[in-house]
């Protein structure tokens, strides 16, 4: 990781970092049932996504709209749920909230990567998936693909 905040972050396990923008961090997720899931994270403390200020909404949308594009053209998702839940650092003692958004590519079709089959039986539904890890040479060529289909929309 390249920022001191980025270390910090390592005992959430959002996973391995991808990039970074002036706000945001992106971190493959290390559930990969549907590939392409990410973790991005907001680089300064913060508790709830009412302290989020202009500028950090602003540079969220743009990174919606380049990592949205990324998956779309790396693995042909089909659409995409986007979710900032925070519940478990609330079973903390004490509660160590940190904001951040879940990006879960769903498709309606299998996906070939690397020689794995991806498929999202519960498409269409908010079931809760197979939790699936992948080898590092995967997770790696994961990121890279995704890294190659960043934009700056």
């Amino acid at each position: 990781m390249e920022c001191d905040y980025c270390k910090k972050l390592e005992k959430y396990n959002f996973g391995d970092y991808i990039c970074n923008t002036k706000h945001w961090i992106v971190f493959l997720a290390p559930q990969q049932s549907n590939i392409g899931t990410c973790v991005v994270a907001l680089n300064r403390p913060a508790e709830d996504l009412s302290s989020l200020t202009s500028e950090e909404w602003t540079e969220f949308g743009k990174l919606v709209g380049s990592l949205e594009f990324s998956v779309k053209q790396s693995f042909g998702v089909t659409m995409y749920n986007w979710g900032s839940l925070m519940n478990a650092s609330y079973l903390e003692k004490p509660p160590n909230p940190h904001v951040h958004w879940h990006f879960i590519p769903r498709y309606n079709h299998e996906v070939e990567f690397d020689g794995l089959t991806f498929e999202d039986p519960y498409f269409g539904t908010m079931k809760p998936r197979p939790f699936r890890t992948l080898p590092d040479k995967i997770r790696l060529n994961i990121i890279d693909v995704i890294k190659t289909n960043l934009s700056d929309r």
